[in-house]
C-alpha cells in the first residue's frame, strides 16, 4: 500500500494506491482560486498553501481504511518550484519516519508517462504486465505549461525522448495567448470555452511543422504562435476583437492542436523509430483539452493503434500518478536511506 504525495506546484494532493486494487483514495485541493488574482503560480503563497492544506489532507487519508496497511510512503522531487517541492519531500520524511516504511521520490514526468495506464491497471489489476507487454513500444505525448514532448516508452521502462518544445510548452502558449485577449488566469480552459461558438478557420496562425525530410526532427515551438496573435490583435480595434473572440481562440487553439498532432504523426510514421509503435499515449495538463483529445483519438483511429489518454482528473498535478509510477516504474524513483534522505530538484528531466 502506497500513500503519494504531490506538491510540484499549485496542488496539493496525496493519493493511496494498492497493487492489487489500484487507486483506493485520492485527495487534493487546488489552489486556482488564490493565484487568479496575481494572473500566475506565486511561488511563495503556493508554498504557504501547502503547508496550511496538507494536514487536512493528510487527516483525510488517515481516515481512510488502506492507511493502517501503508509500506512504502512516495513523493514527487521535481521537476517543480522548489518552496513547494521541498515541503511535499519534508512531509513524506516525517510519515516514513513515524511510520516506519521506506520512502521514495518520484519523477514528476516520469509520473505524466504511466499516467495513461492507470484506467488499463483498474480494468484487471492482477493482469497489468500482460496487457501491458503488447502494448511496447508506446509513443507518448506529454503536454502541460511547461512541458511539451515525445518519447518512446520500450520494454523495462526504457525512455527516449523522441521531440521536445524548444521555447514555450502547449499549455504557455495557451495562457499567454489568452492573456493577450485579455482573460483571467488560467486562460488555456478559457480559450477552449469560447472557442466552442468560434470559426476555427478564419484566422491563419502558424503550425511550425517544419519542410521536407527536416519534418521528423523539427522541434516543437510556440513561441511564434503566440507572437502572430499579438501582431495579429495591434492591428484590431478593441471592438472588433471582442466580435472576433471566440474565432481568434478557435483558431489559436487549433493551430496548437495542430502542431502537436501532426509532430506525433510524423513520429509514428517515421522509419527510423525502428520497431513498430504499438500504442500511442496522451497526459498532461493540456490533455485536459477536449478538442486535443478528439484530436489525438482520430489520429489514433485513422493509423489503426490502440491510445491511452489519462483520464482529467490526472492530466494535472496529481497524487495519483505518482504512487502508480513509484510501483510501474522503479527507475522514476529514487530510495530515501534512514541516514539521509533524497534532495528534490526542480530542474529534473523526463530522461
Amino acid at each position: 500500500m502506497i500513500l503519494s504525495i504531490e506538491s510540484s506546484c499549485d496542488e496539493s494532493a496525496l493519493a493511496l494506491f494498492c497493487p492489487q486494487r489500484g487507486l483506493t483514495g485520492e485527495w487534493v485541493h487546488s489552489q486556482m482560486a488564490l493565484h487568479r488574482e496575481y494572473g500566475g503560480v506565486v511561488p511563495d503563497l503556493a508554498s504557504r498553501e501547502h503547508l496550511e492544506r496538507f494536514p487536512a489532507l493528510l487527516a483525510a487519508a488517515a481516515a481512510h481504511e488502506d492507511y493502517a496497511r501503508l509500506t512504502k510512503i512516495a513523493v514527487t522531487r521535481g521537476p517543480g518550484l522548489a518552496g513547494c517541492l521541498a515541503l511535499g519531500v519534508a512531509l513524506g520524511e516525517a510519515l516514513a519516519v513515524a511510520r516506519n516504511v521506506p520512502l521514495v521520490g518520484v519523477n514528476h514526468l516520469r509520473g505524466h508517462v504511466w499516467s495513461p495506464f492507470l484506467a488499463l491497471h483498474a480494468q484487471a489489476p492482477d493482469k497489468f504486465w500482460d496487457n501491458l507487454a503488447p502494448l511496447l513500444p508506446h509513443l507518448g505525448l506529454l503536454v502541460s505549461g511547461g512541458n511539451t514532448l515525445l518519447y518512446l516508452l520500450e520494454e523495462g521502462g526504457r525512455l527516449q525522448i523522441l521531440n521536445q518544445t524548444v521555447d514555450d510548452a502547449a499549455g504557455e502558449a495557451l495562457d499567454k495567448g489568452a492573456k493577450l485577449l485579455g482573460l483571467p488566469y488560467p486562460g488555456g480552459p478559457l480559450v477552449e470555452k469560447l472557442a466552442v461558438g468560434g470559426d476555427a478557420k478564419r484566422f491563419d496562425f502558424p503550425r511550425a511543422l517544419g519542410e521536407g525530410s527536416e519534418k521528423a526532427t523539427t522541434p516543437f515551438s510556440f513561441s511564434g504562435l503566440k507572437t502572430s496573435l499579438r501582431y495579429r490583435l495591434q492591428k484590431m480595434p478593441p471592438a472588433e476583437i471582442e466580435a472576433a473572440k471566440a474565432d481568434l481562440c478557435a483558431s489559436y487553439q487549433c493551430a496548437v492542436v495542430d502542431q502537436l498532432i501532426a509532430k506525433t504523426e510524423i513520429l509514428f510514421q517515421h522509419s527510423l523509430l525502428g520497431p513498430k509503435i504499438k500504442s500511442l499515449g496522451l497526459s498532461g495538463g493540456v490533455a485536459n483539452n477536449q478538442v486535443l483529445r478528439q484530436a489525438f483519438a482520430s489520429l489514433a483511429a485513422r493509423n489503426s493503434v490502440p491510445h491511452f489518454i489519462a483520464e482529467p482528473r490526472h492530466t494535472g498535478d496529481n497524487a495519483g500518478m505518482i504512487a502508480f509510477a513509484a510501483w510501474a516504474d522503479p527507475a522514476s524513483t529514487v530510495t530515501a536511506t534512514p541516514e539521509q534522505g533524497f534532495s528534490f530538484d526542480p530542474s529534473l528531466t523526463l530522461a
